[in-house]
């Protein structure tokens, strides 16, 4: 059946090629449905995912937290001069005309209290910064390093670094416009700072800019990474196979399957994200393998002095079904990346898997069709045939040892996966060749943490903030909070009320305390927010009903690991002592720190059930459940061992790891498949014994595995050079997986296969 189809391919080749053609058409129309390109962070998160909802509810009850900082750091060190006031308040000035901006926080503009006699006052911390004298700008400096509002948040602790913090409210109409925008003004005046005040240090960071380094990592990756891809699959090609017919055939098929795959994303509904923003590059290096295997038996047949069109039939014969089982495996290992709590993996999975199948439709059509066509020469095929030989009489030689050594180097090595923690610091998501990550490195050392935790504390009552248990509860929170090793600052309305309460008795230090009348503490914020200026009111702090209050907490950088255990000893800490106002803590840091373990957790109910399927598809494909079971120890091992290396050499795993076994599930069973398949053929249609199978499967199918191999681990190790953590992540740790697979498939599979048919003169 499969020799007439083939000939029929070959006899309306042209036919084959213009319909597969016109199919790829049809199906990358829908392609530009892809875009607009997500520049979210909150696409990592499912819309049930509990942090994002608690962080939602928190940011819909007070001022959002999104926000571009102005970082300033003058080279004389010295934030409290004239000179760099009247900068700094300039900037801040203009930062009310960025896009969505709805708040500019700034040392300038801080709304400083005092009394005047029986009057307080409320003003900008600095007016006139020019007219300013010395006493004039100590006490300014003086108050700023005092204020918990101010100190080691928007003024480092040495006065050597300001931030203007701008707090943006994204309608979230278009998103492929809002973000680029407020970011685009943003560095426009960066820029002008920089050429206005050459005395001055500037720099960007804030949750806008690390949305907007998402895509810009993502988008260089496709400007520089897939043009890279290509040019060095296509030289591994050429050196591998030694001809230009079979690579540029190869190349066209993979571009093919590219579309395909981008196409019907598109048409299913799926957008860009930076993850499923790296399947052009899977595919491209997925799609080859067939490619591959075909062309290989082709042209060592075509070697033998078989003609063309026998040599297509006949490679057809002994690798369509190969060719097939390894798809379907492969498109259920990538399948199963649905199950992952990150939704941007389900996505690239869904794209890869469609351009996996495109792949094999072309593989089993466009491929001989065009193959037919252009001119094939193999004189001097095949490269690795004679090392394939001494390979499988050295491996039959020393099976015996090699299935001791190989054993006690995987059980080793599987040994030390416990040595990985889970760990994700997402600032780290981005190398620091990217100006965002430099920036947020710079602002953590220098001024202030980009890790957050907020609390919303309710008071049960409307009206209930002013309340003095209360506010004494939410101040033993905030001061046990600043004793933790890992706080940097910690902002409560508590330190308003405290600084008001010393305004209203005549600036007496000994009353820098909490009210002790509700009456009193509400007319304090009363008067305090009648005289606050338009943008700076106390939304941001105190919900509208002045039921709950906010509690902002500023972390350093600290790894996922440690996050949840900070966690942990913060709801321990509130049921033991604040039980009235325990309630969880809610933000992007948050958010992040769960997402690893919760998504290692759902992808192993995918990657069991891939596993299933695939153990299942083998048995039933190879018509032995000892084969296919066996099959699973070659299949299994790579991505063990590849943990335990890994568990040496870097010890930490994250969001991107977490989906690497899945994926590569499927990748892996490509390799044992077709040595699977090649040594069986040789016991059922040659009767070979197990050992003389074994050489015939390494003559016969060894270039192909180690071709298809190098060009894998080729592909993925450039994914490996990407700027974004969790694509060098996912791409170096694949190419792992893969050398390793190949490794045991040539060293420990087959003498596995002559253990279990130990008698060598037993034919099948």
């Amino acid at each position: 059946m499969l020799v007439r189809y083939t000939e029929w391919i070959l006899k309306w080749r042209y036919l084959v090629i213009i319909l597969s053609l016109v199919m790829v058409g049809i199906i990358g129309s829908g392609a530009p449905n892809l875009l607009p390109f997500s520049n979210d962070y909150r696409v990592f998160f499912s819309k049930d995912n509990p942090q994002l909802n608690a962080f939602e509810n928190l940011q819909d009850t007070y001022t959002k937290d999104d926000n571009v900082m102005f970082v300033i750091s003058p080279k004389n060190g010295n934030v409290f001069t004239p000179e760099n006031l009247s900068a700094i308040q300039a900037i801040t000035e203009e930062a009310w005309q960025i896009p969505h901006s709805i708040r500019v926080d700034s040392v300038t503009n801080f709304q400083h209290t005092y009394a005047e006699e029986d009057d307080l006052i409320v003003d900008d911390l600095v007016l006139e910064p020019d007219a300013m004298t010395k006493k004039q700008l100590d006490y300014a400096q003086q108050v700023a390093l005092k204020e918990p509002a101010l100190a080691a948040r928007l003024i480092s602790l040495n006065s050597a670094h300001t931030g203007i913090n701008v707090t943006v409210q994204l309608p979230g109409i278009d998103q492929m416009k809002e973000n680029p925008a407020t970011v685009a003004y943003a560095r426009k005046m960066l820029a002008e700072a920089k050429a206005n005040y050459p005395e001055i240090d500037f720099r960007l960071a804030g949750m806008v800019m690390m949305n907007n380094a998402f895509p810009e990592a993502s988008q260089a990756d496709g400007q520089t990474l897939i043009p890279m891809a290509f040019g060095v699959i296509a030289v591994v090609l050429l050196l591998l196979l030694k001809g230009f017919s079979g690579t540029a055939a190869t190349i066209i098929l993979v571009i093919c399957s590219i579309v395909i795959g981008m196409g019907a994303g598109g048409h299913f509904g799926i957008k860009l994200t930076p993850p499923s923003a790296s399947a052009p590059i899977i595919i491209l290096t997925i799609a080859i393998a067939g490619a591959v295997h075909l062309l290989v038996t082709m042209l060592q047949e075509i070697h033998k002095g078989t003609s063309k069109h026998d040599a297509i039939v006949e490679s057809m014969r002994v690798n369509f079904m190969p060719i097939f089982l390894t798809t379907i495996t492969t498109a259920l290992g990538f399948l199963s990346l649905n199950s992952s709590d990150a939704p941007p993996f389900g996505d690239l999975g869904n794209m890869s898997t469609f351009g996996v199948l495109g792949a094999f439709a072309l593989t089993v059509t466009f491929l001989p069709a065009i193959m037919f066509i252009l001119p094939i020469k193999a004189k001097h095929f095949i490269a690795g045939t004679g090392l394939m030989k001494r390979l499988g009489d050295f491996v039959v030689e020393k099976r015996n040892a090699l299935l001791i050594t190989f054993t006690t180097i995987v059980m080793i090595f599987i040994a030390m996966i416990p040595q990985n923690d889970l760990n994700d610091v997402f600032v780290k998501y981005f190398d620091e060749s990217i100006e965002f990550r430099r920036d947020t490195d710079f602002t953590t050392e220098n001024l202030t943490g980009t890790y957050t935790i907020a609390y919303s504390l309710d008071s049960g009552e409307k009206e209930g903030v002013s309340r003095p248990e209360f506010l004494s509860q939410v101040e033993q929170f905030a001061n046990w909070y600043e004793t933790q090793d890992e706080v940097l600052h910690v902002s409560t309305i508590t330190d308003t009320f405290k600084r008001l309460n010393k305004n209203m008795h005549g600036d007496d230090e000994s009353y820098y305390k909490l009210p002790d009348n509700r009456e009193l503490g509400a007319q304090y914020l009363l008067l305090y927010e009648m005289s606050l200026p338009y943008g700076l009111d106390l939304n941001n702090q105190i919900d509208v009903a002045k039921q709950s209050t906010k509690v902002n907490v500023i972390l350093k950088t600290i790894s996922s690991n440690e996050l949840l255990a900070l966690e942990n000893r913060v709801n321990d800490w509130m049921k033991a002592n604040t039980p009235d106002i325990t309630t969880d803590g809610a933000s992007p840091s948050i958010m992040f720190a769960h997402i690893g373990k919760r998504n290692i957790i759902s992808m192993l109910s995918g990657t069991t059930i891939a596993l299933v399927l695939i153990s299942l598809i083998l048995i039933i494909a190879l018509k032995s459940v000892k084969y296919g079971l066996l099959s699973l120890i070659p299949n299994l091992f790579p991505a063990g061992v590849a943990f335990g290396i890994w568990g040496l050499v870097v010890g930490e795993v994250g969001l991107a790891l977490s989906i690497v076994t899945a994926m590569t599930l499927g990748i892996v069973v490509d390799d044992t498949i077709h040595f699977m398949s090649k040594y069986i053929r040789a016991r059922k249609e040659h009767n070979l014994n197990s050992q003389d199978a074994v050489r015939y499967a390494f003559n016969n199918v060894g270039v192909a595995l180690w071709v298809t191999s190098a060009v894998l681990i080729s592909g993925f190790m450039i994914l490996a050079q990407s700027n974004f953590e969790l694509n060098s992540g996912m791409g170096l740790m694949t190419s792992i997986i893969i050398a390793v697979a190949l490794i045991l498939d040539f060293l420990l599979l087959p003498p596995l296969l002559m253990a279990i048919d130990s008698d060598k003169n037993k034919t099948a």
